[in-house]
């Protein structure tokens, strides 16, 4: 069964983690910086469960989805993923330990906007736990496990936000140029073979910036930012190239 898949430690402490940010997010931070009966402070909560809602939701859609498999009629050389499946995935990109898959065609769009929407909750976070921590009187009201407390959260937010910065960051460039991360690496090979032999090397699934955005987030921008929408997606078999477009 796919629910199966939630039966890992990665997976577990990925909920451990989530539901801590939130807790010390919404009843510690908000709560000692805003106030929950404020305006200022239902407000940042809404927001942040908003985007903590959309990062669970693509975190579970990122977990349930198959990646798509490769036919076995076709032999590319793509990275092995049987810890998950004995079928080579299909535009495979790795294998999260995280999500306990793939990362391959299917559920590419679905990791991305976990990423993202992590990214978003984890700066939103962070501002809230580095505003709160400025604005407290640490003369009267800090004791010393609470100062450490404090510092411990802050660094903690500071590093994840990072983190899932630098990972949004390396996907945002992998997408602008319609490549996986096994693709960008065997291109810098390829570009080297190139180079020695005089000649020049472009990624031949290339197409534009905003091309290659809508095939893998698809043609209606509204659409983007919702990990299942993926009825654009085609059979996974064959790919337009620059060539055909320039033709």
């Amino acid at each position: 069964m796919e629910y199966q898949k939630f039966l890992s430690i990665p997976i577990f402490a990925v909920f451990f983690l989530m539901g801590f940010v939130y807790y010390i997010t919404f009843f510690i931070f908000t709560e000692d910086w805003l106030g929950l009966q404020s305006s200022a402070g239902s407000l940042n909560i809404i927001i942040f469960t908003f985007l903590a809602s959309l990062c669970l939701f693509s975190f579970i859609v990122g977990v349930l989805t198959d990646p798509g498999h490769v036919p076995s009629s076709y032999l590319p050389d793509v990275e092995d993923c049987s810890s998950v499946s004995d079928q080579e995935p299909n535009k495979n990109d790795h294998h999260c330990l995280w999500i306990n898959n793939c990362v391959g065609y299917w559920n590419y769009k679905a990791f991305f906007n976990l990423i993202l929407y992590a990214t978003m909750g984890s700066i939103h976070s962070t501002v809230i736990v580095i505003s709160c921590s400025c604005q407290k009187d640490w003369n009267y009201s800090g004791t010393t496990p609470l100062k450490i407390f404090y510092l411990a959260c802050g660094v903690m937010m500071l590093a994840l936000s990072a983190t899932l910065g630098t990972l949004l960051g390396w996907h945002i460039y992998l997408i602008t140029r319609n490549m996986t991360t096994i693709e960008y690496y065997e291109g810098i090979r390829a570009a080297w073979l190139a180079n020695k032999s005089g000649l020049s090397y472009r990624h031949p699934f290339d197409l534009s910036v905003y091309k290659n955005i809508t095939l893998v987030l698809g043609p209606n921008i509204l659409r983007w930012l919702w990990p299942t929408s993926i009825s654009h997606l085609k059979d996974g078999v064959s790919f337009p190239t620059s060539r055909d477009s320039s033709s």
